[in-house]
Formats: C-alpha cells, structure tokens, sequence
C-alpha cells in the first residue's frame, strides 16, 4: 500500500503514520526526518540541503523530490509506504505522481486529516507546552497554517480530482481517527 497522509500541522499525521506503519509493517516516511537524516549522513543531496537550511531558506523543489525518490528506492519501501510532510505543493504531487507511474509504484490512497482550526490552535499550545517545540509559538503556528491554507490545501483538489483522496474528521481520539483510517483502507 503506498499512502500519503495529508493535513494541516497539528491534525495528526505523524501519530497517525505511526499507528498505520506498525500496523501494515511498511515504514511511515517524514519528509523532515529524511532530509534532516540525508544532512546527518552528508550525501550530496543532503549537503545541498544543508546549504539552504543553514541560510534559512526553503529547500527547493528538486532537492526534496531527489531526496524522496533516493528513501524510497530503499529496500524496506518494496512493499509500500506512507508519506507524512510530502508532497506538499501540486508541483511535488506531479513529480511524485511521475516517479511512482515510472517505478510502477503508484499512490493508491490520499488520506486528508480534516481538523477545525480551533482544534489545531489548541493541540499545537498544549504540544508547545509538553514537548516544549520553540516551533509551536501561536505566531509561528498561525504562519504555518496560513503557509498550509496557501499552498498545501491545493492538493486536496489535486487528488480529489484523480479520485484518491478520503476526507476523514480528525477530532476523537487517536484510536477514533485510527479506525477511521483504516475502514478506509
């Protein structure tokens, strides 16, 4: 099964990737944990990364896109995967779409963790406070979101409109949306 999980920050991608990879035993992919593992291991992709990250600018497109497709040639990605951070623009979705179709490899479901902004504004806070994320401050979360609404929410027309994408209501608890996502699957 090769899955991507789409929603805002906060809405649970990563806890819910986590429940699905131990369940379907096929890894849950984050793209910020791989590029931050390809800078660790200074491959050239990783190195070029570096270059943009230590200057606070985005990692561009194609930097990205080459440092998916090298983790997903790894071996344990053979039987499926679950993508959680990635794609997030229509251009990434594209390049994705022509990776898959040319490894015969191809995304079979788009999953889009609906949650209220409210909801998100308060998990984020309360994440904030227990993990103590410099990242989550209400100023930086509501860019993020803004960032999200702007470009990644373009997606959900993008799949929608290849017929993959499932909407599921992101609020309950993890267990609740869990098997929201797998009556889907």
């Amino acid at each position: 099964m090769n899955l991507i999980l789409l929603g805002p920050p906060g809405a649970g991608k990563g806890t819910q990737g986590h429940h699905l990879s131990e369940t379907y035993g096929i890894p849950e992919i984050s793209t910020g944990d791989i590029l931050r593992a390809a800078v660790r291991e200074g491959t050239p992709l990783g190195r070029e990364a570096r270059g943009y990250m230590d200057r606070g600018a985005l990692v561009p497109d194609e930097v990205i896109i080459g440092i998916v497709k090298e983790r997903l040639a790894q071996d344990d990605t053979k039987g499926g995967f679950i993508l959680d951070g990635f794609p997030r623009t229509v251009d990434q979705a594209e390049a994705l779409a022509q990776l898959t179709r040319q490894e015969k490899r191809p995304i079979e479901h788009v999953i889009s963790i609906e949650v209220p902004q409210a909801e998100l504004l308060q998990r984020l806070a309360g994440r904030r406070q227990v993990e103590g994320r410099d990242d989550d401050t209400e100023e930086a979360v509501r860019h993020r979101l803004e960032v999200y609404q702007r470009s990644t929410a373009p997606l959900i027309a993008y799949y929608q409109q290849q017929g993959l994408l499932r909407c599921i209501l992101g609020v309950g608890t993890v267990e609740e949306i869990f098997q929201r996502i797998t009556a889907i699957l």
